[in-house]
């Protein structure tokens, strides 16, 4: 399946980033000491997790959709929930 472009990926702001990620069956797992949090996501058996940065207004379109690929989202999936 081809890539999604960039420029169809949204700034999102950490709140919206964390709706997504949780309607894709992510979890959040801890709040760290910096201003990230722990999201997780099992797939396949295995569990990948990846840091969300927390209160922003805005993230880069780059930064949400590689938060996305570390919790191992396929483009079709990303997709659905994108829209």
């Amino acid at each position: 399946m081809k890539s999604l472009p960039m420029s169809k990926f949204p700034s999102l702001s950490s709140k919206e980033l964390v709706k997504i990620l949780q309607k894709g069956g992510a979890v959040f797992v801890r709040q760290g000491s910096t201003d990230h949090a722990i999201y997780s996501r099992i797939v396949d058996g295995k569990r990948y997790s990846a840091p969300v940065q927390m209160r922003k207004k805005s993230l880069d379109p780059v930064y949400g959709k590689r938060v996305l690929k570390q919790l191992q989202f396929q483009e079709d999936e990303i997709k659905e929930l994108i829209k």
